[in-house]
């Protein structure tokens, strides 16, 4: 199916505003989208899938029409909080539709984050009273219309309706693509940080490509991979995470390495760990200002830096940097400053075509770090 033929559908039933989070799934669809951008539809990459839904509400209440709100299945439990206590028809009965990237399909391959959310996905929505429908890539567009018969009907009647699309099920029409302005090389950053940081401190590193990156040089530089936790799922909580080791062992240091997006879905999180400022944590974010790994849309933020949050939030010490040597200084005044900072690194959209993935399975990496942190205990 084209994406552009599902958004002339989409509008045919009153739908002129999208907004939400990217997922490769989906990634025709995002392309098209921001390719249209301004013309047919208001379209908003916002910070979580969540508050798609409150831009949603908002909409509906100052204008009288539903919005359409895209999201990778894992995000359906950022969602569940104000579609539950908002949206819902018993509360105050928002219409949305929502078109959702189901990854991790019960007997399709898929990375081990997504096997465990793929077989609930369906589930969930009916749990949460969403009726929904699946596309793949046999559905006609006949049926479609059929189906956003369906959806129309439903939001009629102040209800959610949800389309789960299946890999595959937009074919490729539109290429999306854009520059944003910087030319350091992210796994050149990475590599350098592993040089300065692998030795003497534990690394835990968010998802995406940061996370396949990192594993790949540490394995390259030291042969082992056995002081990184790779949060592959969860996309935000990684500073959390590590925090929560910093204050177990104020002996050990240790170093988030973050994304932008990433930073973006629970940004709280900046102001509670500079509440606590733990001595012990040096936190790192990649800034490339897109969701690169799932097809480099730009975020809602794009162009903004972290650093200056993060300073306003109370971290001790913020460093922004564009070069490996304005890198390697910050990463030495980090170390020696022996407080809570935030080294920010602008990079471009560059990444390796054949970058690897763990072999390793998700529970087996957690058991080979907890043991290399516990001394093989």
């Amino acid at each position: 199916m084209k994406a552009s033929v599902f958004l002339e559908e989409i509008k045919n039933i009153g739908i002129h505003t999208i907004a939400g989070v990217p997922d490769s799934t989906l990634k025709q669809f995002c392309d098209a989208v921001c390719l249209d951008e301004g013309k047919e539809f208001q379209h908003y990459v916002t910070a979580n899938e969540g508050a798609a839904v409150g831009l949603a509400t908002g909409v509906y209440l100052a204008e009288k029409r539903p919005c359409l709100v895209y999201l990778q299945n894992s995000g359906l439990g950022n969602i569940i909080n104000p579609l539950a206590s908002i949206a819902n028809q018993e509360v105050y009965g928002i219409p949305v539709l929502f078109v959702v990237g189901w990854r991790g399909e019960p007997g399709i391959k898929d990375e081990p984050q997504h096997v465990y959310q793929g077989k609930v996905t369906c589930e969930l929505l009916e749990v949460m009273d969403v009726p929904y429908s699946v596309i793949d890539d046999t559905t006609s567009e006949s049926r479609l219309k059929e189906i956003l018969v369906q959806a129309h009907r439903q939001m009629e009647d102040n209800r959610q309706y949800a389309i789960v699309v299946k890999k595959g099920a937009f074919e490729k029409e539109y290429t999306f693509s854009w520059e944003n302005g910087y030319e350091f090389v992210r796994e050149q950053a990475l590599k350098i940080i592993l040089e300065k940081v692998y030795n003497d401190s534990y690394i835990v590193s968010t998802t995406g490509k940061i996370s396949r990156e990192l594993y790949e040089q540490s394995d390259i530089l030291y042969g082992n991979h056995d002081r990184l936790f790779m949060t592959v799922g969860g996309m935000g909580h990684a500073s959390m995470i590590a925090y929560g080791m910093a204050q177990a062992d104020e002996n050990r240091c240790i170093v988030c390495i973050d994304g932008d997006g990433a930073v973006m879905m629970h940004m709280g999180a900046l102001a509670f760990l500079a509440k606590q400022s733990p001595k012990n944590l040096l936190h790192i974010v990649i800034n490339n200002a897109a969701h690169e790994s799932v097809g480099a849309m730009p975020t809602g933020f794009s162009g903004q830096t972290y650093s200056q949050i993060a300073k306003a939030c109370g971290y001790s010490g913020t460093y922004l940097v564009q070069t490996g040597s304005e890198l390697e200084a910050a990463l030495l005044a980090a170390k020696d400053r022996k407080e809570l900072s935030m080294i920010e690194v602008m990079t471009s959209l560059d990444s390796r075509a054949d970058l690897g993935r763990p072999k390793e399975s998700a529970r087996e990496n957690r058991i080979h770090f907890m043991s290399g942190y516990h001394g093989g205990k």
